[in-house]
């Protein structure tokens, strides 16, 4: 099982070359049959040498190694190993070494000598070539190749020599070691090869073996760095090795020159290149440096991360596998140019790629006929190549020469780093622009991907572009990654780069494009005739004036990231020097190795305990996987453990799992008296029991129905194609495409209600206005209906909606004239007008501005536009009262959605159903809806948590963290952010300058978050029903940090605002009665106590002293944690099922103030006797008391709701906020604002507060502090 679980750098060590059968007979026909040329054999293993060397059982024969002369491993009979042999290990009666297990040999010969063994007449230079190996299931183990030549006579010792022995000593049999590990570690493998390479040609052939063994020692004691910003560094003589760590755990480390193929091709060929990748076209590469296929195909796969390639990849083939070109899927390969001629002429329908000449053509003909990567992406990214500096030798004239060649390779590596970080940068660029717009065509609740409307955005030169890449593997894992909403590099470029006007506002989207869209979007020439298909043949005769248009995919027509950005250095690293490797290896020296390894490891804990906590989560990680091949599980345990409150990013779940199943009873008794590994067994056992989760990797293509939808059916349906999440408006319109004979929708009519749609959304986005019109118009105003041509008392036009206002297109001059702003409207109605002998319906619109009516002949539009008017209206009217901008957008999406419902069922009962999803007018018109005058002069705004889910959401916590006017990390400031903790761990974060969306959910587990409390050290703790405490790094927006002390509930948390030491204390409690005291900067817990009672409610911590509460009592503890004063439930309200829900102590004034979920009142206690019967504070309208929080000279209350008789409303819940005056002890304010009960109140700087309510209202208002 270790096996598996421990990362370290050699996998096998495996010894290929002549057979010692073959070099007897060369030796024995004096080298006769060696020609002028060359002698071609065929290559056997020779040797494997793999871990473990270092247990006990092997300690005997490792001693031997040093104490007995081996036979020479070069005359040992060798055989290809099978996959029995390599699973069973050692044959019986064989003297090999067992293969490894999971590694298949038998293709190893072949790749170490591509081109066949050598033997010749004279000594040849030393070559290096790497390979990669891919099993059935796409795992790849890589490999570093040093082919040398040794003396045929040096391989025969062992006979007696002859007359030939002197024309024997010219000739040269070639010997190949390929050094096996699971990472691409190709320039440290190299490096390693090339010392032992140095140690090989200063040693006799009989210490050859144990030169052999010792190096494939050294290198299984080395470990593989953890994911960040930790290398390892270690010395093999005469160099020192460096192994660089992997960015992310879901990428490969990065050990080779990203520039090689900028070196080798033309930006254009490259683009090609990766364009034949991106389509999965059979791409074979060809050079005559076998070296080259393997760097120059790895760079490839990296520039497209983090899409991952899915088909064959064999970057190096061997003379006898050039049959796998004959395969008829993608893949991606590569030999030795000799074969071009060959593989050119045999095979059709192949993409060649020679890396040698850098030019790109196909088996068919040079001519390359392959949809090309968008121009405009790719513009930018043959820019961005040009600035990059890719040779070292032109950065280094003006330093001075190095002394020591290690110190030259230091800054070799630095230069390096600092360019691959670069490509990569420009590389992970080129996909943001290619596939930018993918995200917004993505369903993610129902794992939807609207092909189909993605492509009707793409330029026409792009479309067979998108057409081939869409139905590609490699786009559906990337696909997976984004309906998986993957936090990966791409995910954060794309959201780094994301144009101001596509952030996540606080409503949603327009479905239109906006006049700022209009002006910025439009194209260079700034001006154009040509209208839009269908709106720009409706528009009024424009002819003769200047239009505005605009141009798909703008934001590909520029770089994402600014030049700054590109040159930003990467991210300093650490270099961690591992300790010399012992002289003589053996099992005690092994483990003396490791224990000064721990201790080494110990001492940089030690240096970086409170500095850095991602370094220091990587020294932990390492130690931890140090004691783990020392057999000590506790202090392995122990040290993973660590990383909850460092970095859980890098958590091995699986290894961590092992080592608790490996453990002994005696240990398993041990680690339960170390309260951190009583926690860590506590969460491994919980996790063991919780079902195992499948990742949903569907992707699903919205298909119309076939069938007639009942309500459910039609709500997913609609969810799935993304008009409409909202599941209320869903049933609106799922009652407007119904009538009484039939209660399910016909699939016809949603086909129709869809096509009508999608058309009039396509259409939208090249809406085309006179510049003039967009002028006179706001910003973020975008026009959403238009009507036909029609008279009216302004003159003949077409009459234009938006958001705010209704405006008439007029032919000629002046081109725009409002008619009324929908706050402006006092009246709608419909009339009629008799015209010869029929009576023609218009509509009249009364404003408060204009004494005279607008009356339009709206003729059969007439009906839908006083609906759309009136909605609209009423709309605004309730926006404005309840200052939520939401309801605007919501009436304007049921007005988007009544146009399509009248253009798709029968006219006789168009008018009809589209009345059925009037909502604001209806609520407007059937309730009193008016909002008292203190409530509306104290509400500032109000936002919706909920607004990309299909329901609302309870709002459990809030918390206001302040701002900064610098970030210590970097120059950007910092705006205050609203942290709002929804149902099943969603938290969701808002900028609290903008009240823009900043992070739409983070997920702190399954549980809901039920406290939060923010600390001064860029912490934002999250307390859980799931009993952990969750820390979201305020910079990142991630949570890489627990705390798992509790064993049940978290329901409180509190800082001690008194403590003025380098670490804040801070306080949490469980249910269970637990309350842990911790340093908020080595987040250790500092003291624990526990207070008897049924349920822990909730803790405060006041003038150092901190008071709990029990449901059934409050009270004050002691510095040591003992009760010392108690307030209980009042006798009136013992007798009912009730408990406190909230308690405020003001220490200046001697109060404890307290509420109850059931008690109209509140309870006003005076510290200096508790015993004494409590002031009582009649709360009105209220059924019970939910939170307090005290501003200022103020206490403010959110209550549960009551019912509310009449109309729409029957059964609804009405929740108020009181506002009680500290020194009066009355209410002063009472504030209405939410249809459900206040589950929770904050403070934002003492000059807002802001309620959020339970999920039928789900809304967060913000008031303002008097």
């Amino acid at each position: 099982m270790t096996d598996c679980l421990l990362p370290t750098l050699l996998e096998a060590c495996v010894v290929v070359g002549a057979s010692s059968e073959k070099l007897q007979e060369i030796y024995q026909a004096g080298g006769s049959s060696i020609s002028s040329e060359s002698l071609l054999l065929e290559p056997e293993i020779l040797h494997v040498l793999a871990p473990p060397f270092h247990s006990r059982s092997a300690e005997n024969e490792t001693s031997k190694l040093h104490g007995k002369r081996h036979h020479s491993i070069l005359r040992k009979k060798k055989e290809h190993p099978s996959s029995d042999q390599s699973a069973s290990g050692r044959k019986e009666g064989s003297e090999d070494v067992g293969v490894p297990k999971n590694i298949n040999l038998t293709a190893v010969p072949e790749l170490c000598f591509p081109g066949g063994l050598l033997v010749t007449g004279e000594k040849k230079e030393e070559q290096f070539h790497f390979l990669v190996f891919t099993d059935v299931f796409g795992n790849k183990t890589h490999g570093v190749v040093m082919q040398y030549y040794r003396s045929i006579l040096e391989g025969t010792t062992g006979y007696q020599r002859g007359a030939g022995s002197l024309k024997l000593s010219k000739c040269f049999s070639a010997v190949g070691v390929c050094v096996i590990s699971k990472y691409p570690y190709f320039t440290a493998l190299k490096d390693c090869l090339s010392c032992l390479l140095f140690q090989l040609s200063s040693c006799r052939l009989s210490e050859m073996e144990e030169k052999l063994n010792e190096f494939a020692i050294k290198l299984s004691l080395v470990p593989i760095p953890p994911p960040g910003q930790l290398h390892l560094m270690f010395t093999l003589r005469p160099l020192t090795i460096v192994l660089p760590s992997r960015e992310d755990k879901s990428l490969p480390a990065i050990d080779l020159d990203l520039h090689l193929p900028f070196l080798c091709f033309q930006p254009q060929q490259l683009l090609l290149v990766l364009s034949c990748l991106l389509q999965e076209q059979r791409v074979v590469l060809f050079s005559a440096d076998l070296a080259r296929l393997t760097l120059v195909a790895e760079s490839l796969l990296i520039f497209l991360q983090p899409l991952t390639w899915q088909h064959p990849y064999v970057p190096v083939l061997a003379r006898g596998m050039l049959d796998f070109l004959m395969a008829p899927t993608a893949f991606l390969m590569g030999c030795h140019v000799s074969h071009y001629a060959e593989v050119a002429a045999e095979t059709d329908d192949l993409i060649l790629v020679n890396i040698d000449d850098g030019t790109v053509s196909t088996s068919l003909s040079d001519a390359i006929d392959i949809p090309e990567i968008p121009p405009a992406a790719a513009n930018c990214f043959m820019q961005r190549s040009r600035s990059l500096r890719i040779h070292f030798d032109l950065d280094q004239y003006h330093s001075a020469s190095c002394m020591d060649v290690n110190e030259q390779r230091q800054q070799r590596r630095a230069w390096q780093r600092k360019l691959n970080h670069e490509i990569q940068k420009i590389s992970l660029e080129l996909l943001v622009n290619i596939f930018r717009d993918v995200c917004s065509h993505l369903n993610y609740e129902h794992r939807v991907f609207h092909s189909e409307e993605f492509l009707k955005t793409r330029e026409p030169d792009e479309l067979l572009f998108y057409k081939v890449v869409l139905d590609t593997h490699i786009f559906h894992s990337f696909l997976r990654d984004r309906l998986n909403k993957k936090m990966d590099h791409f995910a954060r470029m794309e959201l780094s780069t994301r144009a101001e006007m596509q952030k996540m506002p606080v409503v949603e989207v327009p479905r239109r494009p906006t006049m700022q869209e209009i002006l910025t979007r439009r194209k260079s020439s700034g001006f154009g005739n040509k209208l839009s298909k269908r709106l720009g043949m409706s528009l009024p005769n424009l002819g003769g004036y200047q239009v505005l248009s605009i141009e798909k995919n703008l934001l590909l027509t520029r770089a994402v990231m600014s030049d700054s950005a590109l040159k930003t250095p990467p991210d300093p690293v650490k270099v961690f020097k591992l300790p010399e490797f012992p002289v003589f290896l053996s099992f005690h020296t092994v483990q003396a190795y490791y224990s000064e390894l721990i201790q080494l490891l110990g001492n940089a804990i030690f240096s970086v305990q409170t500095e850095n906590s991602s370094l220091l989560a990587r020294f932990y990680y390492l130690r931890g996987f140090i004691n783990t091949l020392c057999s000590r599980r506790l202090d392995a345990l122990s040290d993973f453990q660590s990383l909850n409150k460092t970095d859980m990013a890098i958590f091995p779940t699986h290894l961590v799992a092992w080592l608790v199943d490996s453990l002994q009873q005696e240990e398993l008794q041990q680690a339960q008296t170390r309260p951190e590994l009583k926690s860590l067994l506590f969460k491994i056992k919980m996790d063991n029991e919780k079902p195992a989760v499948r990742t949903d990797n569907r992707i699903k293509k919205f298909k119309l129905p076939q069938n007639p939808l009942g309500q459910d059916e039609f709500v997913r349906c609609i969810q799935e194609c993304g008009i409409v999440k909202d599941v209320a408006t869903i049933s609106r319109l799922f009652d407007a495409l119904t009538d009484e004979q039939h209660t399910k929708v016909d699939p016809n009519v949603f086909r129709m209600f869809y096509t009508f749609w999608k058309e009039t959304e396509a259409e939208a986005q090249d809406v085309n206005l006179l510049s003039e019109v967009v002028s006179r118009l706001d910003d973020g105003e975008c026009v959403s209906k238009l009507s036909s041509r029609v008279k009216t008392s302004y003159g003949v036009g077409k009459i234009a909606m938006t958001q705010k206002r209704l405006f008439l297109l007029t032919e000629g001059q002046p081109g725009f004239l409002e008619i009324a702003k929908f706050r402006d409207i006092q009246e709608v109605k419909m009339a009629s007008a008799p015209f010869l002998l029929v009576r023609i319906l218009s509509l009249r619109i009364k404003t408060f501005s204009r004494p005279e009516l607008f009356e339009a002949n709206l003729k059969t539009e007439t009906g839908l536009w006083n609906l759309i008017i009136k909605e609209m209206w009423a709309g605004r009217k309730m926006g404005d009262q309840d200052k939520d901008p939401q309801c605007m957008t919501q009436a304007l999406t049921n007005v988007l959605l009544m146009g399509a419902v009248v253009g798709c069922v029968n006219p006789h009962r168009s008018i009809s159903a589209a009345s059925k999803l009037v909502y604001f007018d209806k609520v407007l018109h059937e309730v009193d809806m008016m909002v008292p005058n203190t409530t509306s002069e104290t509400l500032k705004h109000k936002i919706n948590p909920s607004l990309d889910l299909a329901e609302p959401q309870t709002v459990c916590v809030l918390l206001y963290t302040p701002g900064q006017l610098q970030d210590k990390k970097s120059p950007i400031v910092m705006n205050p952010k609203l942290w709002v903790a929804l149902s099943g761990g969603r938290v969701v974060v808002f900028d609290a300058a903008s009240w823009s969306m900043l992070q739409d959910c983070i997920q702190t587990g399954e549980l809901q978050v039920t406290c939060m409390m923010g600390l001064v050290h860029d912490q934002v703790w999250m307390g859980s029903q799931d009993s952990v405490i969750y820390i979201i790094d305020t910079h990142s927006m991630s949570c890489n940090k627990q705390l798992t002390e509790h064993r049940h509930e978290v329901t409180g948390l509190s800082v001690d605002t008194t403590d003025h030491s380098n670490g804040q204390l801070a306080y949490s409690c469980s249910c269970d009665g637990t309350i842990l005291q911790w340093d908020s900067a080595t987040l250790k817990v500092k003291r624990q106590f526990h207070l008897s009672c049924d349920r822990l409610c909730s803790i405060r911590s006041y003038d150092g002293i901190l008071w709990c509460c029990c449901g059934d009592s409050i009270v004050e503890l002691k510095k040591c944690g003992a009760p010392q004063r108690r307030i209980v439930l009042p006798d009136d309200l013992r007798s009912m099922p009730s408990c406190f829900s909230c308690f405020i102590v003001v220490p200046e004034r001697g109060q404890v103030w307290t509420g109850c979920s059931d008690s109209v009142e509140l309870c006003l206690w005076q510290t200096d006797n508790l015993n004494q019967s409590p002031k009582r504070i009649s709360l009105p309208g209220t059924s019970g008391v939910t939170c307090m929080i005290r501003v200022k000279n103020q206490i403010w209350v959110g209550c549960r709701g009551w019912s509310r008789i009449g109309g729409l409303c029957d059964g609804q819940l009405k929740s108020l906020v009181l506002v009680l005056d500290l020194d009066s002890l009355t209410v002063t304010k009472e504030l209405l604002a939410h249809s459900d009960s206040i589950q929770t109140l904050c403070s934002a700087e003492d000059r807002y507060v802001l309620s959020g309510s339970a999920r039928r209202d789900g809304k967060i208002a913000i008031w303002q502090v008097a």
